[in-house]
C-alpha cells in the first residue's frame, strides 16, 4: 500500500461520521459507497456495522486496488466496482436496478464537475430502496450561514486547480436533489466546517 492509498482527513473523520450514521441507520441493510477514494471509510464502517453489506466504488480504476487492500478480510464488503455517477451505475438484477438502504458519498461534489451532482441525485433516486437514504458529506456554502475564511480559501484553491471544481451551495444541491425526487431530511454540522446531509425520497 502506498501513501496515495491513505488519507489523513479520512482517518480523522471516519469515527465522527460513523457516530452520526449509527444514530439513524437500521441494524442491517445494503449500502453502496460512491467515490470510495482510498477505501478507509468503507473499511471502518464495514468493520463497525458487520450486519450491513457494503459495495465500494470509484470512478477511477486506479483507486480500486487500494480500496480492495483496505477492505481485505472484511466478509461483508464486495469487491470494489468502477462507477461514474454520470453513467448508468450498476447492471440490473433480474430486470430491476439493485436497491440500497444507504448510498454514501463523501467529499466528491467539490472535486467533480457540477454534472456529477445531477448524476448522483438521479442515480440515487433510481437505486435507493423505498425507505433508503442518500448521505453526502463534505464542505458546503449556505446562504444563511457565514462562510469561514478557511472554506473561502479552500474554494479558491479548488477553482484555481480546476474551474469546474469548487465548494457547492447547499441550496443548489438541494434543488438538484428535488429535481430527482429527493428531499433534504437532516443536516448535521460536522468538524472542520463540513456537513453531513441526509436525503430521502419525497413523500
Amino acid at each position: 500500500m502506498t501513501a496515495a492509498d491513505f488519507s489523513p482527513a479520512a482517518d480523522r473523520n471516519k469515527q465522527v461520521i460513523l457516530d452520526v450514521l449509527r444514530s439513524f441507520l437500521p441494524a442491517q441493510g445494503r449500502a453502496l459507497e460512491i467515490a470510495s477514494g482510498t477505501g478507509q471509510h468503507m473499511a471502518w464502517f464495514a468493520a463497525a456495522l458487520p450486519a450491513w453489506r457494503w459495495q465500494p466504488s470509484d470512478a477511477l480504476a486506479q483507486a480500486l486496488p487500494g480500496i480492495a487492500a483496505h477492505t481485505a478480510g472484511l466478509p461483508n464488503v464486495q469487491p470494489p466496482r468502477q462507477l461514474d455517477v454520470t453513467q448508468p451505475w450498476l447492471p440490473d438484477e433480474a430486470g430491476q436496478p439493485p436497491r440500497f438502504d444507504l448510498i454514501y458519498c463523501a467529499n466528491m461534489l467539490h472535486i467533480a464537475p457540477w454534472a456529477c451532482c445531477a448524476g448522483l441525485m438521479q442515480g440515487a433516486a433510481r437505486h435507493l430502496a423505498p425507505a433508503g437514504v442518500l448521505v453526502t458529506y463534505g464542505p458546503y456554502l449556505e446562504d444563511d450561514v457565514v462562510t469561514t475564511e478557511s472554506n473561502l480559501a479552500f474554494d479558491a484553491s479548488l477553482r484555481a486547480r480546476n474551474p469546474a471544481w469548487g465548494i457547492r451551495r447547499r441550496e443548489d444541491v438541494q434543488a438538484e436533489a428535488r429535481r430527482a425526487g429527493l428531499l433534504l431530511a437532516a443536516r448535521h454540522a460536522m468538524p472542520a466546517n463540513n456537513l453531513l446531509l441526509v436525503w430521502q425520497r419525497a413523500p
